[in-house]
C-alpha cells in the first residue's frame, strides 16, 4: 500500500535542497490562474489542427518568443545530476525565470532513491508548473505523473515514453532520452545542450503549456 502523498512529501525535506528566487510570497495565499501574455507566432503549430496526444510538433524557430507568463508565475524546478547537459538546462531555466520575473523555487535531488519523494514535495508546494531537468528524473516522473493529472509538468531535454496530458516535453535529436529501460538515444550528444538550445527549450515549452498545448513533445532541432 502506497503512503499518502503528504507523508511521502515530508520525506523529501531531507532528500532535496530547496532554494528560492521569488517575490517573497510563501505560496499559501490564493493565486490567480496563470495566463499567457502575448501570442504564439506563425509556424508554432498548424492552426487548423490541434496536436494529437503524445504527438510531436516542430515549431518554427522563435515562434514562441512572443509568449510570456503572467506576473508571479509559480514554478518549481526539479533537477537531478551534475553532468554538463543538466547544468546547462538549469542555468537556462534560472535565466528565463529571472528575465520573466517568475516566482521560481528549486529542488535539487541529491539521491536517485529520493526522486519520487522530491516530486511529491514539489507538488505539495502548489506550483503552476513543475519543470524537470536531468535524465535521472524521467522514470520517477513516469511513475508519478499519471496519478496527478491536475498538476502540469514540463520536461526539458528529455521526454516520457508515454506521457499523460499533463506532461509536456521539449526535445531535440541530441537529447531525446525516454527512460523505461529504453537506453540512451543513439543520437545523444551532450554538446547539443548549448546555451541557445536550452534557452529555446524552456521558452518554447512554457509557451506551449500557457497555450494549453500539453501532453505533446516540442521538437526544437
Amino acid at each position: 500500500m502506497r503512503p499518502p502523498l503528504r507523508a511521502v512529501a515530508m520525506l523529501a525535506a531531507t532528500a532535496a535542497l530547496i532554494t528560492g528566487c521569488s517575490s517573497g510570497d510563501d505560496w499559501s495565499q490564493p493565486h490567480p490562474r496563470p495566463a499567457a501574455i502575448g501570442s504564439l507566432g506563425p509556424g508554432f503549430i498548424d492552426p487548423s489542427t490541434k496536436p494529437a496526444p503524445e504527438g510531436t510538433v516542430r515549431p518554427q524557430p522563435g515562434s514562441w518568443a512572443g509568449v510570456h507568463p503572467s506576473k508571479d508565475y509559480r514554478v518549481v524546478l526539479l533537477t537531478a545530476g551534475d553532468d554538463r547537459p543538466t547544468k546547462a538546462l538549469v542555468t537556462a531555466i534560472e535565466d528565463w525565470a529571472d528575465d520573466e520575473h517568475v516566482d521560481l523555487r528549486k529542488i535539487v535531488v541529491g539521491d536517485g532513491h529520493d526522486s519520487v519523494s522530491s516530486i511529491a514535495k514539489a507538488m505539495e508546494m502548489g506550483p503552476d508548473l513543475i519543470v524537470s531537468a536531468g535524465n535521472d528524473l524521467i522514470d520517477p516522473l513516469a511513475l508519478v505523473t499519471p496519478n496527478h493529472l491536475d498538476q502540469r509538468f514540463l520536461v526539458v531535454g528529455a521526454e516520457l515514453a508515454e506521457p499523460t496530458h499533463n506532461v509536456t516535453a521539449v526535445d531535440w535529436s541530441g537529447a531525446s532520452f525516454r527512460g523505461e529501460g529504453l537506453g540512451m538515444s543513439s543520437t545523444y550528444d551532450p554538446d547539443s545542450f548549448t546555451t541557445e538550445r536550452c534557452a529555446a527549450a524552456i521558452r518554447a515549452g512554457v509557451a506551449a503549456v500557457l497555450n494549453d498545448l500539453t501532453g505533446i513533445v516540442i521538437w526544437v532541432d
